[in-house]
């Protein structure tokens, strides 16, 4: 367990760090797909750790910016969220629950507020570029997180995949 979860852990943040889009407000990319794997993985604590640890070892090794808790936090919670509701379910109607539950509490709330405080722009001046990111991550996720959940059984074997 603690091998895959470095595994992934170490592709988190190569997508996250360096191939994903990231402007200063909006970051698209496929960074998502190792948090997705612990979680379907290991449930809630291994979204956790992948997204956590990703994030905060990421911000250390290969800063972008100023490294911020609040995204470490938000990635946290975001692993959290996927684990609980992709850990019990592979059904569509609990995988776009769990991508729509994590958009917006982490993608339009809490990334948001933590943009607006670094930067010191308003938080609802923030929200439209925002919410079109959120559209674009739930497109790419509501197709690759049903392939995962089809295919991630048979790269692990032994290991039950959601219910």
């Amino acid at each position: 367990m603690i091998v895959t979860l470095g595994v992934l852990i170490a592709v988190n943040i190569v997508l996250s760090r360096f191939l994903s889009i990231a402007l200063w407000n909006v970051k698209i990319g496929f960074a998502f797909v190792p948090v997705v794997v612990g979680a379907l993985l290991y449930g809630p604590v291994g979204g956790a750790v992948v997204a956590g640890l990703g994030d905060l070892v990421g911000a250390i090794a290969f800063p972008i910016g100023a490294y911020f808790p609040g995204y470490t936090v938000t990635a946290v919670i975001t692993g959290a969220i996927y684990g609980f509701f992709l850990h019990r379910s592979r059904k569509l109607p609990c995988v776009a629950t769990a991508i729509l539950t994590k958009q917006v509490i982490c993608s339009l709330g809490l990334n948001t507020l933590w943009i607006s405080l670094m930067s010191g722009s308003p938080y609802w001046a923030l929200l439209p570029a925002r919410l079109f990111q959120a559209v674009v991550i739930f497109t790419a996720e509501i197709i690759v997180i049903p392939i995962l959940i089809r295919y991630v059984p048979q790269m692990f074997p032994g290991r039950s995949v959601g219910a």
